[in-house]
């Protein structure tokens, strides 16, 4: 992953992977909506995924079970057929483990008691 505005290199490994964006490890200072130009290679096809993205999200790193400093990644021009056929791939990846426990619905939990 490169930045669009210095083409600079910042990210070489994803963490996670959806149809709609990824995580990424990076320790490069990067702001929430700034562009990058992916390119990744997915599937037993090994076809080549071109995308624009933008920053959506930063991780600090900071929480248990964080694997460091990170960015979340949201695709912004990953064409629909691209997008269908890592939809496709990823269906039959199992899915990663939760690194946190659940929350639990306090709410609900009141709302049951008390009906």
């Amino acid at each position: 992953m490169v930045r669009e505005r210095d083409f600079r290199l910042v990210a070489e490994q994803a963490l996670d992977l959806s149809p709609d964006g990824m995580l990424v490890s990076s320790e490069h200072d990067m702001a929430v909506g700034e562009n990058l130009i992916v390119s990744f290679k997915a599937t037993q096809l090994g076809l080549w995924f071109d995308t624009e993205a933008s920053v959506a999200r930063i991780v600090k790193g900071r929480r248990y079970g964080d694997h460091g400093a990170g960015i979340g990644l949201s695709f912004s021009t990953l064409d629909r057929v691209k997008r269908l056929i890592l939809r496709g791939h990823l269906r039959r990846v199992p899915p990663p483990l939760p690194r946190r426990t659940q929350r639990i619905d306090w709410t609900a939990t009141v709302r049951s008691l008390t009906r």
